[in-house]
């Protein structure tokens, strides 16, 4: 199951076919011309002088899109830790300004039970919540994941239950403590 951030709206039509998909934000952000976590305003500025304010406005929304949807996957990512299968992977849009801004993305996590363990699939459970719920603003997918989560960590308490419980019933009645409830 993947988790990930759905774009909410697109701040910016673009033309048919400018939608780009992709893994890797560096990689990808350079190829694409897309403005990098390092990138300078100076260097951004001199392209938007020859805007219009309103594709002013524009870049600068999609400028915060972006740094909102690398925020978020990097939270899934960070929390995520050892059940990431694969690191963020985004869907770009091209700007009035030629370059390509996040305005979704995902993270691959391993959301399946480890089997034969109850302790650790609730470990894991627990994990895979934190991730899903790690950005400040988590998605409707989610919060989908959590509750899969949610789900998977309380089954596993029940089969830590069961487990418990099946030798003591297996054992001696007079070992066991009863309680006479028809005094």
């Amino acid at each position: 199951m993947d988790i990930s951030a759905v774009s909410r709206s697109a701040v910016y039509a673009p033309p048919a076919g400018e939608r780009r998909g992709g893994a890797g934000a560096s990689a990808a952000a350079e190829e694409a011309g897309t403005p990098a976590a390092g990138a300078t305003a100076a260097a951004a500025g001199g392209q938007q002088q020859a805007q219009s304010p309103e594709e002013r406005r524009v870049v600068q929304q999609l400028q915060a899109r972006d740094r909102e949807v690398r925020a978020h996957e990097l939270a899934h990512v960070a929390a995520g830790a050892g059940l990431v299968r694969s690191g963020a992977a985004f869907t770009y849009q091209r700007g009035p300004d030629g370059r390509y801004y996040a305005v979704g993305g995902e993270v691959g996590i391993d959301t399946s039970e480890v089997t034969g363990d109850p302790v650790a699939t609730q470990r894991k459970a627990e994990q895979i919540l934190r991730a899903a719920l790690a950005p400040a603003q988590p998605s409707g997918q989610d919060r989908a994941v959590a509750a899969q989560a949610a789900r998977m960590a309380m089954e596993a308490r029940l089969q830590q239950a069961l487990e418990t419980a099946a030798p003591e019933e297996q054992g001696d009645d007079a070992a066991t403590p009863q309680i006479d409830l028809y005094a």
